[in-house]
């Protein structure tokens, strides 16, 4: 049955105006994106079949296109759809670290994080530059490597903290086919970053390992 056909308030689109969108499920919220579903299929079954073929939703974010489209139904206009709202999003949490301490949002840090790292096939080293009050200036991939290394060159990075005159950085960088916990290269690595920027008095407030949904944080464990 088509999602027309439904009583009312059983539709998701009718559901999110009147109760917000944390009343919808994951399904019925990636049904209202779509809009429609596929012959004998309606929007919301089409939804949870998408969400079942690649087992969670940041998986089917992270799909490219030939991984997309490999579903009845979908292909380049709803992928560039969905890739557009994921760029969105990405930016307004980026806006919001602008506005504010970065340092008195840490989920929404870590959010934008996995939003950015936590799908890409290689490793990616991502440094976020802070001014005086923690506000961020720009978020900088410095460094890109395989599937399991990337060269990261301190040097660098102290060159860049300078000519974005940053007070703070925040590190990041992501494990495509690990766990989020630090290797012991990645603590060496910290070490070695914290000594260097601290002769042009900058300061590393954090450093952040992504793998998949998970974010490891250097602060937090007292790795820094």
């Amino acid at each position: 049955m088509g999602i027309n056909n439904w009583p009312e308030q059983d539709r998701p689109r009718e559901r999110l105006i009147a109760g917000g969108p944390r009343a919808l499920s994951s399904a019925e919220l990636l049904a209202v994106f779509l809009r429609v579903g596929v012959k004998g299929v309606n929007a919301v079954k089409l939804a949870e079949n998408m969400i079942a073929h690649f087992g969670s939703l940041n998986a089917l974010f992270g799909a490219s296109l030939a991984e997309f489209s490999q579903i009845n139904g979908l292909g380049p206009a709803k992928y560039a759809q969905l890739q557009a709202v994921m760029e969105l999003a990405r930016r307004a949490i980026g806006e919001q670290m602008q506005c504010g301490q970065t340092l008195g949002s840490p989920e929404a840090v870590k959010l934008y994080l996995r939003m950015t790292l936590s799908q890409r096939a290689h490793e990616s080293f991502v440094v976020l530059f802070l001014d005086v009050k923690n506000r961020l200036i720009v978020s900088e991939e410095m460094f890109r490597g395989t599937l399991t290394h990337t060269s990261v060159y301190p040097r660098e990075v102290v060159k860049a903290a300078l000519r974005h005159n940053a007070a703070g950085v925040m590190l990041a960088h992501n494990h495509p086919s690990g766990t989020p916990e630090p290797s012991e290269s990645d603590l060496v690595l910290t070490r070695a970053l914290v000594q260097a920027l601290a002769l042009v008095d900058v300061r590393i407030l954090d450093h952040f390992v992504v793998a998949g949904p998970h974010v490891h944080s250097f602060a937090e464990h007292g790795q820094l």
